[in-house]
């Protein structure tokens, strides 16, 4: 693991590096032996032991002796953020009118360091390769979402993002130059909405809009995914970009009055 040059007095090492193995386990590594964890956290086999025996205990790893994996108790510090948020219960019904409207799946993502993580969401059909859920999580610099909200980063954030972000060239279509991302996001905020063809997925058609809170800080985003092959540019802007918009002020005008106000992740 690599070590900061300097830390807080208030920082917790040990706290850090055992979430760090918990982040280990992935959908391609759910299962790991001690020197997987070692070598993806960068810890001696002896601390690695250490911190799993004690996830063990606690009952959010199991292990059959030489295999570990997570179990399902993980989820409750996921489940724990979202409860605390009005965000998903407040755009849930929206993105179900928004998705009958126009016929097509719906989300609502926050920003959660590099990527986004789906919040909310509503699914027509079936588009992509993989399957998203709440929690799903992709790269900012490939999906509409991500444009928006890295959009209205100030600058130190936005420096922060790219200096940790990995621009992975996902499809032919991908935004890679921090420059080129940078022009587009100056773009998107101009217009105050974001258009992503084909960047996360080939034939993935999706565009994104803001969503603020009271105080007018954009917290999260919302949008409409389609299939390039039967969807254009132009009916994505002029049909479906509309509904999106005022989708996205049905949301902010019900967290304005909701007792818990939604947070960036």
């Amino acid at each position: 693991m690599t070590e900061p040059e300097e830390r807080a007095a208030h920082h917790v090492q040990s706290l850090e590096r055992g979430l760090a193995v918990i982040r280990a386990f992935n959908a391609g590594a759910p299962e790991l032996t001690l020197s997987d964890v070692a070598r993806a956290t960068g810890l001696t086999r002896a601390a690695a032991r250490r911190f799993l025996l004690t996830l063990v205990d606690l009952g959010y790893v199991r292990t059959d002796g030489k295999y570990f994996s997570l179990t399902a108790r993980v989820l409750e510090l996921g489940y724990a953020f979202l409860s605390s948020m009005t965000l998903p219960d407040v755009a849930q019904p929206h993105l179900e009118r928004l998705s009958a409207e126009v016929r097509e799946s719906s989300s609502v993502s926050v920003l959660d360091g590099t990527d986004i993580v789906y919040v909310a969401r509503v699914a027509v059909s079936r588009i992509m390769t993989v399957t998203i859920n709440v929690g799903t999580r992709f790269p900012a610099h490939a999906t509409s979402m991500g444009h928006v909200l890295l959009a209205w980063l100030d600058n130190g954030e936005l420096a922060e993002y790219l200096a940790k972000a990995s621009l992975d060239k996902l499809t032919s279509h991908t935004l890679t130059d921090s420059d080129a991302l940078l022009k587009e996001l100056q773009a998107v905020r101009v217009l105050g909405w974001a258009l992503v063809d084909q960047e996360l997925e080939e034939g993935l058609r999706s565009i994104a809009a803001p969503i603020r809170d009271r105080r007018g800080r954009v917290i999260a985003a919302v949008n409409v995914s389609t299939h390039a092959s039967r969807t254009s540019r132009e009916r994505v802007c002029e049909e479906m970009l509309p509904a999106l918009l005022a989708t996205a002020k049905r949301i902010e005008g019900d967290l304005a009055h909701a007792p818990v106000q939604a947070r960036r992740g």
